[in-house]
């Protein structure tokens, strides 16, 4: 999977750099490394990568800025490199749109583990999943490119959001509890609260209704979890 593939590294201690890209190279990866938030947001449009490591805090722009930025026009998975544990949440929500999060210190090994859980997920998804086109859905979905639109109009999802419409879409009427979601949203089973899984499904309905659909498609049922309905 990993030659041809292309990490990009946003992180501003240079050792640390350094090291990620020692990692990844040595294990095929293209590398490309960023000191500061500021060129990132042009060089995804430029040369998009296949995966983005984004540090919380860097210089000139923080890894949340640059987060919610690239979010305005790409689904490229973003893991996020952080120390500051009490923002898991809100990395992981919606609201920013990060996939995966690894928490300071950490070893290199362990990062290169979650690209590429990460990447097997995207190629795994694009090649197996469900089209809802399939069932009559309103909403269009893509699962080679992880879009999604709804009368021809993008609704800009994350590839999070992306696997958590898909799998509701795929079983119309079907209720899914939120472990049940939290087990596909993240397949390695890591431990995140149920308020990051209500926060995706907000700001997917969110989205829904600015494409012009209607966010009532996406149900909550009270005590148990949510579901897709037309």
């Amino acid at each position: 999977m990993s030659p041809g593939k292309t990490v990009m590294v946003v992180e501003d201690e240079p050792k640390l750099a350094a090291l990620l890209r020692d990692y990844f190279q040595a294990d095929g990866y293209v590398v490309d490394i960023h000191p500061h938030g500021g060129t990132v947001t042009e060089a995804v449009r430029s040369n998009p990568p296949d995966v983005i490591l984004l540090d919380l805090m860097l210089p000139v722009k923080d890894g949340l800025s640059v987060c919610r930025e690239v979010r305005a026009f790409s689904n490229v998975p973003i893991i996020m490199l952080t120390a500051r544990v009490e923002e898991i949440d809100r990395l992981l929500g919606l609201e920013l749109g990060a996939d995966d999060y690894v928490c300071k210190p950490f070893s290199p090994r362990e990062v290169v583990a979650r690209v590429k859980a990460i990447l097997r997920r995207v190629t795994s998804s694009a090649l197996g999943a469900t089209n809802a086109m399939n069932s009559g859905s309103p909403i269009t979905l893509d699962v080679e490119r992880f879009a999604a639109s709804v009368k021809g109009v993008s609704l800009g999802l994350t590839p999070v959001e992306f696997r958590l419409v898909n799998t509701l879409a795929a079983h119309p009427g079907r209720v899914f509890s939120r472990n049940q979601l939290m087990d596909v949203l993240y397949v390695d089973h890591r431990v995140v609260s149920d308020r990051t899984v209500d926060s995706h499904v907000k700001n997917v309905r969110k989205k829904i209704a600015e494409a012009g659909g209607d966010e009532e498609w996406l149900r909550s049922i009270y005590g148990v979890g949510y579901k897709i309905e037309w």
